[in-house]
């Protein structure tokens, strides 16, 4: 085992680190409240970092470019959807959502329709869209050690970083995790943007990579058998290696509608115009899946609790909004510079593939530069580590407090102490880890990009609609909003578990040759978000306004307490209130 002295130095500072800050923040995690929304008193500037820092997670980090170099053009959407995904935040959600007051979002969906049943439904889906999302960050953590440690087994990596994730989580919850992801959004934004800069004073600019793959379009020669001019950078001009034959061709690779988007109307022997309708479908059904589930997301959600009031979660979410998309400018160049001088990893599946080109393309610089390369690689080692571990610290802690609070404390035993629930949050912490890690287990072979476009339409079908009808619309109804979230939410799960079967199941080849022959039915099942939303909004007006006689007696103050200004003194504490009634 060749292990590169620089990188796994890099990488244990990381970890370390993270461990120190762990431990250092939960001797102030006292309380449950610190537990479960620290305290609410982060500032906008340390909660927009640690919403950035969390949300930035395995596949903004590396799956973004791992996605760019092995599809193209067509997944730069994820980036650009990434960040306008808070701007519906902002408008719509933030502000009403923390002057709300809740722990959870569980708790938001039983008090703003008075149904403790109601409770239990919006639970599962936090533990549907919580476990789903770790599983990207489980593949991120795999592909990370194994580089590290080449020859390390996959399933190790996965095992270590989610063991040392679940002890921070165990020891201090949200106030214990929030100064770690706080620091590790800087961590992340250092560690991708220089090497990008030292790369691109080397290798050329975004752009100027970009003409060697037009070049090849326009040249009669072909396209795969033979090194193209390239970029010109600081050393001179650098030529592309060749495309091995698992690479996308360059026309198909600079389309906007390109092998990710194409993946349905391909199988099914459909090209040029023909396959365009279908691309189109994917493409806007991702746009919603990935705008929508942002503002639909449990973990990200459960945030805007810590803050003090609603104006500051609503500056918090604007800030977020420019902190990640400062971020987002520099993956893309990985993925462009990655096709021209790393094309080898097209041939490569799993923890070997594109999706640790941001780990491996740096080191290409010992050869001129001696061990410059190895440093710059073991800085976005280290980024990717604060990657994978501060989102899986946002999401073990959302799984853990729905299970301690809404599971434990509000369904099992309402009467339990505040000292119960916060034993149980440190146990049932160990319990949720160690299922993430299991789950981890099952995903090498997929794309951590792929991975978390499922989550976000799993949310988006099922937690957006609740909470943007629960928050602008007084009509809605609990049977409404209860049959409107399960259906749209379960049928996107069942039809994104079945492409992922049939795709990669030993077990699933006859399925598989049954979407092949139904490109409609396969892009509708693989982006779901294009009629899973409408069908859940549908669903809930219909049938809200056949049960209409179950709007809650007190809605039009609940709505006052959403929307009006908190200096007018509405505001409400829904867990203290609760608490002072008995419940």
């Amino acid at each position: 085992m060749n292990v590169d002295p620089w990188i796994l130095a890099f990488a244990a500072v990381t970890v370390f680190g993270t461990i120190w800050m762990g431990f250092r923040a939960a001797g102030s995690s006292k309380t449950a409240s610190d537990f479960f929304v620290a305290g609410r008193s982060v500032s906008v500037g340390w909660n927009s970092a640690a919403i950035s820092g969390e949300y930035l997670s395995a596949a903004s980090f590396m799956g973004i470019a791992g996605m760019v170099m092995s599809s193209g053009y067509d997944a730069l959407w994820y980036p650009v959807c990434y960040a306008c995904g808070y701007l519906f935040l902002l408008l719509f959600i933030a502000g009403p959502l923390r002057r709300f007051g809740a722990y959870t979002i569980p708790d938001f969906a039983e008090g703003r329709f008075d149904s403790p049943l109601f409770r239990r439904i919006a639970v599962c889906f936090v533990l549907f869209i919580g476990f789903f999302y770790t599983m990207p960050q489980m593949k991120g953590a795999g592909v990370t050690l194994s580089y590290i440690f080449p020859g390390l087994p996959y399933w190790v990596g996965v095992a270590v970083v989610g063991a040392v994730i679940t002890l921070n989580v165990a020891l201090g919850g949200m106030k214990g995790i929030t100064l770690v992801q706080a620091v590790q959004y800087w961590a992340k934004m250092f560690a991708i943007s220089v090497p990008a800069f030292v790369l691109m004073a080397v290798y050329g600019s975004y752009g100027g990579n970009l003409k060697a793959n037009h070049t090849t379009i326009e040249s009669p020669a072909p396209m795969v058998a033979e090194a193209v001019p390239g970029v010109t950078g600081a050393t001179g001009t650098i030529e592309r290696e060749p495309l091995p034959e698992k690479a996308p061709a360059d026309e198909k690779w600079i389309s906007p509608f390109g092998s990710l988007t194409t993946k349905a109307a391909t199988m099914a022997g459909l090209s040029g115009q023909d396959a365009k309708p279908y691309s189109l479908l994917y493409t806007y059904s991702l746009i919603i899946a990935l705008v929508c589930g942002t503002a639909g997301l449990p973990h990200i959600l459960v945030r805007f609790y810590t803050n003090p009031d609603g104006v500051a979660a609503k500056r918090t979410t604007m800030w977020v909004m420019i902190l990640i998309g400062v971020f987002y400018v520099f993956p893309p160049f990985f993925g462009v510079l990655g096709r021209n001088l790393l094309p080898e990893l097209y041939g490569n599946i799993g923890a070997k593939g594109t999706d640790k080109i941001v780990l491996e393309l740096p080191r290409i610089l010992n050869e001129r530069f001696g061990i410059l390369g190895s440093i710059l690689s073991g800085i976005t080692c280290a980024g990717a580590f604060a990657a994978f571990m501060s989102t899986f610290s946002g999401l073990l802690v959302s799984i853990t407090g729905a299970l301690a609070h809404d599971v434990y404390g509000r369904i099992l035993k309402p009467d339990s102490t505040a000292e119960q629930r916060l034993r149980m949050f440190k146990i049932l912490a160990v319990v949720s880890g160690a299922t993430a890690i299991l789950l981890g287990f099952t995903v090498e072979k997929f794309e951590i990009n792929k991975l978390v476009g499922w989550a976000f339409a799993i949310a988006a079908t099922s937690y957006f609609p609740l909470l943007f009808l629960s928050t602008w619309w007084r009509g809605i109804t609990m049977p409404g909003a209860a049959i409107g979230m399960l259906l749209g939410g379960l049928l996107s799960l069942a039809t994104v578990v079945s492409t992922m079967f049939a795709d990669q199941s030993p077990w699933g080849a006859g399925l598989k040759a049954w979407y092949a022959s139904r490109p409609l039915v396969r892009t509708l099942a693989e982006q779901p978000a294009i009629w899973g939303l409408p069908l859940a909004m549908v669903l809930m007006v219909v049938v809200s306004w056949l049960t209409r006689s179950r709007i809650p007696a007190d809605i039009r103050l609940k709505m006052l307490v959403l929307h009006a200004p908190e200096s007018l003194g509405l505001k409400q504490e829904y867990i203290r209130e609760q608490e002072e009634a008995g419940h």
